[in-house]
């Protein structure tokens, strides 16, 4: 298979506006601040710069609800700093891509200032009400954020829907106005030089015809909303009409955030023709961890086994293979970090060598890979000891829900789940030096820094020849100079399925072959591979070549 499109063998880098660089002083990341890092991405060698949101925004849910789609959060600069950015970005080679909302907008957007007058407002239709049912909500759906998807306005008497938070309402993507009025908005930000878009939630604006009752157990409350409303009957329609009217006519990469997604859904959304997307955000191995008891959700503290994770990647390896794109990622702004998460940040060794290894076996699989600010050097999970220390909605609610009233867990076992996946370990404020505050802002920072910025940040990254940063620098490096990790085919090594410990995988095309081999535990171990004699070592996060022992964390990949 050929890299037909400029994105096959680009790497994206995820920035989180707010954590990123304060030019300012007031403690909250910014546009200026992203500007002034711009030769730090370049040097790393990534090609695609992604932002979170950076919309005009109440901020209920970190810039996920948008109140104008056109214009910038005051707190993150002004449409002139956002054009100093695209241009620095473009100068440098690399491409923009925005975050993209369009599931719900803030009810403070003016389209919903509208809705909520009256009935027959011409806006009514933007969004999604209904009549109560006997004095309760339309139907048992409950909200991703707990509680009931419906929210009762008593101005009109009806309720209106959102799928998340109350101040989160769900857009009508039934109504062809809605739709044109968001391929408008695209075009614009595309007129302005945006060279693609993040979905997210994309695949749940299809809503069910009728929007019936879900199935819910007879203890809960409310129906998981998931299943009801994901990869919905119009989805393909709407996402084709999106690709006809906005993506056709520009060089963009789109990638959908799609939860609930299978391999077979992903063929159809990143299909290889194009009618749709270009990739999908798939959460399979994310889940790996979650507690057995569905009721404790993704709160725990066991790692994911190597067996579970190896069956996961080569599934989606295998079976998009040839019929749609893979996205490569292992964290982001809502997951823990990586290195905490799947590897060993428990030495400075072990989280250096885990880190590595980590980064080699998602880089050498075939799609687009996605590093996470502060993933390129290694940052680690914050294990904040006290609640109070936390700023992330979900783990706050989570306790209250799980200690305080369900009382399925004690205080210290949660405290223990959630400095293990609280989505404020990708928040923490980024670690540019050992200096106050890491070097993030000169002020109170609005989350608080990692307590280790003194040994793990950029400066010291940067000044160590053996550092996570610059073995990054090579994988991206590597991919690009080679089209084997873009166009090869994916390959377990016989007998792979039932190795515990190490991971083992070929890519393969007509003229060269890979062996990547990955030791994903902190044993030395022994392990003999069909190594040819010819064959040269083409990165490695030991300094030498120990063959057939394989030491704690080793990664290594021969090329032949």
């Amino acid at each position: 298979m050929e890299n037909k499109h400029w994105w096959n063998n680009s790497v994206v880098y995820q920035i989180y506006p707010k954590s990123f660089q304060d030019s300012n002083g007031d403690g909250v990341g910014d546009l200026r601040g992203i500007i002034n890092r711009l030769d730090y991405l370049q040097k790393l060698g990534v090609d695609i710069v992604w932002l979170n949101p950076i919309y005009k925004s109440p901020q209920v849910d970190n810039g996920y609800d948008i109140s104008d789609y056109q214009a910038i959060n005051p707190t993150l600069g002004n449409m002139d700093d956002f054009q100093k950015l695209i241009d620095g970005i473009h100068e440098r080679g690399m491409k923009l891509v925005m975050d993209l909302v369009v599931n719900h907008t803030s009810d403070q957007h003016k389209w919903f200032q509208e809705s909520k007058k009256s009935k027959d407002n011409p806006y009514r239709d933007y969004y999604i009400w209904r009549d109560g049912k006997n004095g309760q909500a339309p139907n048992n759906w409950g909200s991703y954020f707990s509680g009931s998807a419906w929210q009762y306005d008593k101005e009109t008497d009806q309720y209106f829907l959102h799928l998340f938070a109350p101040q989160q309402v769900d857009l009508n993507w039934e109504n062809p106005n809605v739709r044109h009025s968001v391929y408008d908005m695209m075009n614009w930000w595309a007129a302005k030089g945006v060279d693609g878009f993040r979905m997210d939630v994309i695949n749940l604006i299809s809503k069910p015809e009728g929007l019936p009752d879900g199935k819910k157990a007879p203890d809960e409350k409310y129906a998981n909303v998931e299943p009801i409303v994901a990869n919905g009957h119009r989805i393909h329609e709407f996402l084709q009409e999106m690709n006809k009217n906005v993506m056709s006519k520009h060089k963009m990469i789109t990638v959908g955030e799609t939860p609930g997604a299978t391999p077979e859904d992903a063929q159809k959304y990143a299909n290889l023709e194009n009618t749709e997307l270009n990739m999908v955000f798939q959460f399979e191995h994310m889940g790996l961890d979650a507690n057995p008891n569905p009721a404790l959700g993704k709160w725990y503290d066991q790692k994911t086994k190597l067996s579970d994770l190896r069956d996961n990647f080569t599934k989606w390896q295998e079976k998009l293979a040839g019929k749609a794109w893979n996205s490569l990622y292992w964290n982001n702004h809502d997951q823990p970090r990586v290195v905490s998460r799947f590897g060993d940040d428990t030495t400075e060794d072990n989280r250096v060598k885990s880190a590595k290894m980590l980064a080699t076996m998602l880089h050498f699989q075939q799609g687009t890979p996605y590093i996470y600010e502060g993933e390129e050097i290694g940052m680690t999970n914050a294990y904040f000891s006290r609640l109070a220390d936390y700023v992330d909605l979900e783990s706050i609610n989570a306790y209250h829900q799980l200690v305080d009233d369900q009382h399925l867990l004690d205080g210290k076992t949660m405290m223990k789940y959630i400095a293990m996946h609280s989505r404020d370990n990708a928040r923490t404020p980024m670690q540019w030096d050992d200096t106050a505050n890491a070097g993030f802002t000169t002020g109170k920072p609005w989350e608080k820094v990692n307590p280790n910025y003194k040994d793990i940040n950029v400066k010291q990254a940067l000044a160590d020849r053996n550092s996570i940063f610059y073995y990054y620098q090579k994988l991206i490096k590597l991919r690009h100079e080679m089209p084997v990790i873009t166009n090869g085919s994916y390959k377990l090594v016989d007998g792979n399925e039932k190795d515990p410990d190490v991971f083992a995988y070929l890519r393969q095309n007509d003229q060269t072959t890979l062996l990547v081999i990955l030791n994903y535990t902190n044993k030395t171990l022994e392990r003999h591979y069909d190594v040819p004699e010819d064959a040269s070592l083409l990165i490695s996060n030991y300094e030498d070549d120990a063959g057939a022992t394989i030491r704690p964390y080793e990664a290594k990949v021969y090329q032949f």
